[in-house]
């Protein structure tokens, strides 16, 4: 790459609109999180012994990476980035043995009271490789070879974190990714393909086997009705059934040799037989009373009663937006999803602006990551998405997450302020 100019100052042409709108939310989140586990005994929110507390520290610690990132020269992030996507490999790999298990789950580092989960890391380690392979000009995501490394960089860490560590929700994150392909150039079929999947597998759970086969073949029957009957044809067709038949098969296999709590939150989801409120229904059901309660303008800050009294489960963490219907109502509520989209929005107006195809790449799998937990995270909350446990960005108590978030966002902060410097 030329260079067209130079300016050593480290904030020299750095977004400040994103790094404002990055300050506010972990403010907001700070301060729900004070709400959220609120103590009377120890209301200075400041107090180490709490997990509001211990969360300031974690953002003073993000403020320092964040720091430190725009200090490393751009040129670290393209030239170790398989070195750095193959070192957090290990990581996740080695976690199960030498880590500790939290909550069933094999994926933490334990050091004293603080905690690290390497497969948070994970996602910034597979963007930055996923630019470097992609940003190669003798790289063509339409070719059927490139998409296949691609979907390696992205699957393999996924199957690592769902198998070896047991966090699914943090695995299912990398499937983000395939919206940052799209942009690159990957087939509209393979989108597809997934929507179609998403549906037979709904289908699947819903409907009897046997009458979903039979509705296939019916389809397939008249689909040739309406194309011309040759031999391509009829091959075309009868593959299409052959694979969705195996699609249902495949799901009613998967689905009976899940895990009980698996098949609960499905169960929930899709609204299978009765569920009970007291049981497997209850976090949904108690979240959304929370919210609800909150009504337009909420009951106020520190006012809320369902998180004040730990009705709601998991409230600092996976069910942190319960603490915003509650106290700050549906104007609040709209307020943070509007800021979240608006960063989102403002790293793809980044992203698109970029000289470098690597920054591109790299900004637009960063917008895709957000786009995903925000998303997932407020839908779970609100029964339309199943309970996986992802956080939801810069509210969700936790110093793993803020430091990927973080790493995530000012990686590309760093790039696109240098964007300037290279000529086309």
């Amino acid at each position: 790459m030329l260079r067209s100019q130079n300016n050593t100052s480290i904030f020299y042409n750095v977004d400040w609109i994103t790094v404002l709108t990055y300050l506010v939310l972990i403010l907001m989140g700070w301060l729900n999180i004070y709400a959220a586990v609120y103590n009377e005994e120890h209301y200075i929110i400041t107090d180490i012994t709490q997990k509001y507390g211990k969360q300031l520290i974690w953002i003073g610690t993000s403020l320092l990476l964040a720091l430190i990132i725009l200090i490393i020269d751009e040129n670290f992030y393209t030239a170790f980035a398989y070195f750095i996507f193959g070192a957090f490999l290990l990581a996740n790999i080695a976690v199960p043995f030498l880590g500790r298990e939290v909550k069933g789950s094999s994926s933490w580092f334990r050091f004293g009271d603080f905690g690290i989960q390497p497969a948070e890391f994970m996602k910034f380690a597979a963007n930055l490789a996923l630019a470097k392979f992609l940003s190669n000009q003798n790289i063509k995501i339409a070719d059927y070879k490139s998409t296949i490394v691609s979907l390696l960089i992205i699957g393999i860490p996924a199957i690592i974190i769902m198998k070896m560590q047991n966090e699914t929700g943090l695995a299912i994150v990398f499937v983000a990714f395939i919206f940052m392909l799209y942009r690159e150039g990957l087939s509209v079929n393979y989108l597809l393909l997934g929507f179609l999947a998403i549906i037979l597998f709904i289908l699947a759970l819903m409907i009897n086997n046997l009458y979903l086969f039979i509705i296939i073949a019916a389809l397939c029957a008249i689909a040739l009705l309406f194309i011309k009957r040759n031999a391509k044809n009829l091959f075309i067709i009868a593959a299409i059934g052959i694979v969705a038949c195996t699609m249902v098969r495949g799901t009613t296999y998967v689905y009976d040799h899940m895990e009980d709590h698996q098949k609960t939150r499905i169960d929930v989801l899709l609204g299978r037989g009765t569920v009970n409120l007291k049981d497997e229904g209850y976090n949904v059901n108690q979240a959304k009373i929370a919210i609800g309660s909150g009504g337009f303008l909420g009951k106020g800050y520190l006012q809320g009663t369902q998180t004040k009294y730990n009705f709601v489960p998991e409230q600092d963490t996976d069910f942190i937006f319960c603490t915003v219907g509650e106290e700050w109502g549906f104007l609040g509520s709209t307020f943070v999803i509007i800021l979240e989209l608006f960063l989102i929005i403002r790293l793809i107006f980044m992203a698109e602006r970029q000289r470098s195809p690597f920054s591109r790449i790299y900004g637009y799998g960063v917008a895709s990551v957000f786009f995903f937990h925000l998303t997932v995270n407020i839908g779970m909350t609100i029964g339309l998405a199943p309970v996986i446990g992802i956080p939801l960005p810069f509210f969700s108590y936790g110093g793993s997450s803020l430091w990927s978030f973080t790493i995530l966002l000012f990686i590309f902060i760093k790039l696109d302020s240098k964007r300037l410097q290279i000529l086309r």
